[in-house]
């Protein structure tokens, strides 16, 4: 048998936990997390980390492994992942990588640029930059340094601005000479597996957890972590709307309304950057027979 990663993606909410769990027991293996913000110890309820009991059922990987504090890249987890990956498949021929971490998942899969590791100094510098100047100038000036990239980023996420920046200062190069975007080759075969549900039943799906995870105390979390509010780890849905209701501007209501909005807007972003990707094998969650059939078929090709 060659030895195999099956990848399972999806939205936000979709169902790819439970799912995965059983997929991990049928085949008797591990689960490692593609979630850039399940990394965190402190943020269990907003990131719907794996529980206990699940860790108990299955041995999860990447979970709770940073403080807020710690820098963490997508090419670190790259690096990290892949190490497990080598010692996953000396015991096991197949392993089952899920999350919903486009950049992450697409790390493992594909590869990344072999972009500088950015110095301590360079990052406490830019950090400083953006919260004395603010994105704008950021924006402004990445557009002086480096224009080819300004015309395809996100202005509005501080990280991807603040990252391109840090390069450029660090080398002198501009942040678009390290992005090759070449595919990797992987010595591991993979198979993707995307789920999907009707528009409708994914947001009530979203709408719920939001309510789910209010009970389960996702306030109360968001005070404990509200001292670290400005690192970039906290700079997510489900925290930074909070962080409005306890600085007095907006009301619980209101922000547990913008929560269940933004997630709502993120599954869409995720949809439109899995659609972008011919390989994967789309599956309703229900359809879970199908997808044991379609595996194991699959496993036994050569």
């Amino acid at each position: 048998m060659t030895k195999t990663l099956i990848v399972l993606i999806g939205p936000t909410g979709v169902g790819k936990t439970d799912l995965s769990l059983r997929l991990a027991e049928r085949f008797q293996t591990s689960i490692i997390s593609a979630d850039s913000r399940q990394l965190y110890a402190d943020l269990k309820i907003g990131t719907a980390a794996p529980t206990p009991q699940e860790i108990q059922r299955v041995p999860h990987y990447f979970i709770g492994t940073l403080q807020l504090t710690d820098y963490y890249s997508a090419a670190q987890y790259e690096t990290e992942a892949l190490k497990t990956l080598d010692s996953l498949f000396k015991e096991n021929e197949i392993a089952i990588l899920t999350g919903g971490s486009m950049m992450y998942v697409d790390a493992i899969c594909k590869g990344i640029d072999d972009i500088p590791t950015v110095d301590k100094d360079t990052r406490e510098l830019m950090l400083n930059r953006y919260e004395e100047e603010g994105l704008e100038n950021l924006c402004k000036e990445l557009k002086l340094l480096d224009p080819e990239y300004y015309k395809v980023v996100d202005t509005k996420n501080p990280k991807r601005i603040i990252h391109a920046l840090e390069i450029c200062y660090m080398t002198g190069k501009t942040y678009t000479s390290f992005r090759t975007q070449q595919k990797k080759q992987r010595p591991f075969r993979i198979i993707k597996i995307g789920l999907k549900r009707e528009r409708e039943e994914l947001y009530n799906r979203i709408n719920q957890r939001v309510e789910k995870m209010m009970k389960e105390g996702l306030l109360e979390e968001a005070k404990k972590v509200y001292p670290f509010h400005k690192l970039n780890s906290l700079n997510t849905v489900g925290y930074k709307e909070l962080f409005k209701y306890i600085e007095g501007e907006w009301s619980l209501q209101f922000a547990v309304d913008k929560i269940k909005q933004n997630s709502r807007i993120y599954s869409r972003k995720q949809i439109t950057w899995f659609k972008r990707d011919p390989e994967i094998h789309w599956f309703n969650p229900e359809q879970e027979l199908e997808i044991f059939d379609f595996l194991s078929n699959e496993i036994k090709k050569i």
